[in-house]
């Protein structure tokens, strides 16, 4: 029988609303994805890539904010240190920030060699050859391209171009991280990158969206759940947009929408295995992430809430949050866990500014009092927080909020040794006693 043994890999998550902009060449992300730390695994989640009009909920998405956004997060993780190129755009990513680009192709340039070769099954050794065929069901890998990186619509541009990229021999053999997944659905965009060589390790990749927006189904608001297995452990990282609003009982319109999500994201079966443990719902997995705006206000006045944020005060502050209200009166995110907040609230900025908007003359109509409606939550053993932070970019009304995770990994191999990992992957205890970074 295989042997297996738990190990620690990094895994970095990011939920950025972004106000329905896109990209502009120049934006850089590198202190957003703090890429200096090197994580194994990066989950990125974006909401209002698009702007919300009825144009892109009703008629048909535009997939052109997420190409780009794809490629400025590839500039930044798989940037050639070199000092000859150090600071320089590579020429797709400055194609594709001027240019109409495909989804669908931009995502084929984002992968490695290996990526194009995922497994989709990852099961023991030992069903495989008790089950033969009958073990899992094998799609054809270009069902695979379209179903888990593309948007509901796709433009058919930059084929040429990305065509030649892809052609390039080198190209890929340089990247350190391979894109595994990017799908939106109308705002909500999210992308699951990992490192080059722990690629072969991904398996049972699937993908569901959960409309509840307009009429209750609509793109408009609802999340993307991405289900994965890395090695033998079940991922799930559900990014969502939750309702919006800041009057009273608005929260449980909220708390309705995760309730629903729960019940009603189904990822399709792949292994038909009677001893399989894939899991179908969210909560089977082993470990469970949840980012977005989640939009929970805080439940005080305009001027109080300023009055505590002047003072710094987040404790008090924060005893009115409705997420933790709700969490802790069982509502809501019963069970999940978020770490201690030490950030000011993260919406409503004025565009391009510091400060909150309706503090002068000019923003007093899109006043709202200030929240933490962007939260990154997690759910299950064998996950460690090691920061929690928000970003300082000024691109939208919010602020980015930043987890990094030490997360537990059951890793085998076939002849019952421990495979060998990579420095980067061996991560000593210490480092998951980091104490939280105050900002």
């Amino acid at each position: 029988m295989p042997s297996s043994q738990v190990q620690s890999f990094r895994v970095f998550v990011a939920t950025w609303n972004v106000g329905g902009k896109s990209p502009q060449s120049g934006l850089n992300l590198d202190d957003f994805l703090k890429v200096h730390d090197e994580s194994d695994i990066y989950v990125l989640g974006f909401q209002e890539i698009v702007p919300l009009n009825a144009g892109n909920v009703l008629v048909a998405e535009d997939s052109e904010p997420a190409a780009k956004w794809l490629a400025l997060i590839n500039q930044s993780l798989n940037r050639t240190y070199s000092v000859a190129s150090r600071g320089s755009k590579s020429p797709l990513c400055s194609s594709l920030l001027f240019q109409k680009p495909s989804l669908k192709k931009v995502c084929k340039s984002f992968r490695t060699e290996s990526r194009r070769r995922l497994k989709t099954c990852n099961c023991s050794p030992i069903l495989e050859r008790k089950y033969s065929r009958d073990c899992c069901v094998w799609p054809p890998s270009t069902n695979m391209t379209e179903d888990y990186c593309s948007s509901e619509e796709d433009e058919d541009g930059l084929s040429n171009y990305v065509s030649s990229e892809i052609s390039n021999p080198g190209s890929a053999n340089q990247m350190k991280y391979s894109l595994i997944t990017g799908k939106q659905m109308v705002g909500i965009f999210v992308t699951v990158w990992v490192r080059k060589e722990l690629v072969q390790h991904v398996s049972h990749l699937r993908i569901s969206n959960v409309g509840r927006g307009i009429l209750g189904c609509l793109g408009n608001k609802g999340c993307i759940s991405v289900s994965m297995s890395f090695h033998q452990t079940s991922f799930c990282f559900v990014c969502s947009h939750l309702a919006s609003g800041e009057k009273e009982g608005d929260e449980r319109r909220r708390n309705l929408d995760v309730i629903e999500i729960i019940k009603n994201t189904q990822f399709s079966r792949i292994c038909k295995s009677p001893c399989s443990r894939i899991p179908e719902k969210i909560m089977e997995h082993d470990r469970v992430i949840w980012l977005g705006d989640l939009n929970y206000r805080i439940a005080l006045s305009y001027s109080e809430t300023r009055r505590l944020l002047e003072q710094y005060n987040w404790d008090k502050l924060f005893d009115k949050d409705q997420l933790k209200i709700e969490r802790e009166a069982g509502r809501v995110f019963r069970g999940w866990k978020e770490g201690k907040i030490y950030f000011a609230p993260t919406y409503k900025y004025s565009y391009n500014s510091d400060i909150y908007a309706g503090e002068t003359i000019e923003t007093q109509k899109k006043r709202r009092t200030p929240a933490w409606c962007d939260r990154i939550l997690w759910y299950g053993d064998g996950i460690r927080q090691i920061s929690y932070v928000r970003g300082e970019s000024r691109f939208s009304d919010h602020r980015p909020v930043c987890a990094t995770f030490m997360v537990g990994v059951r890793v085998t191999n076939n002849d019952g040794l421990i495979k060998a990992l990579s420095g980067f992957n061996m991560r000593v205890a210490s480092e998951e006693c980091l104490p939280l970074t105050r900002r």
